[in-house]
């Protein structure tokens, strides 16, 4: 059994982090830690996660035995194991402006695709090479694990900034979520599943789902597809109007594209007129955030 660990979570006010803790108490077994630590440049945004998690650890996770939240790097980054980074540069606000302005020229407003992703990567690369400098400073052997978007951008700026750390993993969880999907289609659990997938970020595809006994389940998986369509089921976006609407776009981009099961963000490469007529400039993705998960994050706290 592996040793417990100090985590730090960069970007601690984040409204994913208390779904975080919640998936660190389910998988405490596997990953089992003895601190976790916050660190957020948003002080206020920070302590209202950090009480709730208090709260969490007490009830749920005992066995750790120190949390602490903080906004000086030296306290977070020191004599830590592992690193998980969530951080938006520029906030919602700056997101909403990434979506409005390509939308207003009749261009793809979204934040990891097009113009406003693009905007978005530039923002991010400066503050993601700062960040690993100075968590190298004070944990040179650490695992540093990037969730930061858009997830292409960043790593690849990290692999070329960093070319010889083979420390730094950069993670979406958009292929996860959507094998969620595969598994409730296919009766089994997401586990059983064993994707081969190749592209960047969003724009990727599944050439091949099989189980763990080397089954090829794409066949199957494509017909009921193709058949049945298929939904958000992740608890993360089930419960998302636009993103039923996304899974919704599968089908039809697999009835376009036969070859291979898509990601659900290559609508907008593959039909941008069609997502940019559907769009609201006053109500983009990141207005319904502000408006809904922001809203919903910050009344629980």
């Amino acid at each position: 059994m592996m040793k417990p660990q100090k985590l730090t979570i960069v970007g601690g006010g984040s409204t994913y982090t208390l779904g975080m803790i919640n998936s660190l108490i389910a998988e405490k077994e596997a990953f089992p830690l003895s601190k976790i630590t916050f660190y957020d440049i948003d002080e206020q945004r920070q302590a209202s996660n950090a009480k709730a998690t208090e709260i969490l650890l007490r009830e749920a996770y005992p066995e750790v035995e120190e949390f602490v939240y903080t906004t000086d790097k030296e306290t977070a980054f020191s004599d830590a194991d592992f690193f998980f980074i969530q951080i938006r540069t520029g906030g919602l606000a700056m997101r909403e402006l990434d979506e409005q302005i390509p939308l207003f020229y009749g261009c793809v407003g979204q934040e990891t695709c097009g113009a406003g992703g693009m905007a978005y990567g530039l923002r991010s690369i400066g503050d993601m090479i700062t960040l690993v400098n100075d968590i190298r400073h004070f944990a040179p052997d650490a695992w540093i694990l990037n969730y930061t978007n858009p997830a292409a951008i960043v790593a690849e700026a990290l692999q070329r900034e960093f070319p010889h750390d083979n420390r730094i993993l950069n993670i979406c969880d958009m292929p996860a979520a959507i094998m969620v999907s595969y598994a409730q289609l296919l009766g089994c659990e997401i586990w059983d599943l064993v994707p081969e997938y190749f592209g960047l970020n969003h724009f990727g595809w599944f050439t091949k789902v099989r189980n763990r006994e080397g089954v090829d389940l794409t066949a199957e998986l494509k017909r009921i597809i193709l058949e049945e369509g298929i939904s958000a089921v992740d608890p993360e976006i089930a419960d998302d109007p636009s993103w039923q609407a996304t899974f919704k776009n599968m089908q039809t981009m697999l009835k376009d594209n036969p070859e291979y099961l898509p990601n659900t963000y290559l609508q907008y490469y593959l039909y941008p007129e069609k997502m940019v007529e559907k769009e609201d400039i006053a109500n983009t993705r990141a207005r319904q955030v502000i408006n809904g998960r922001e809203k919903r994050g910050h009344c629980c706290k």
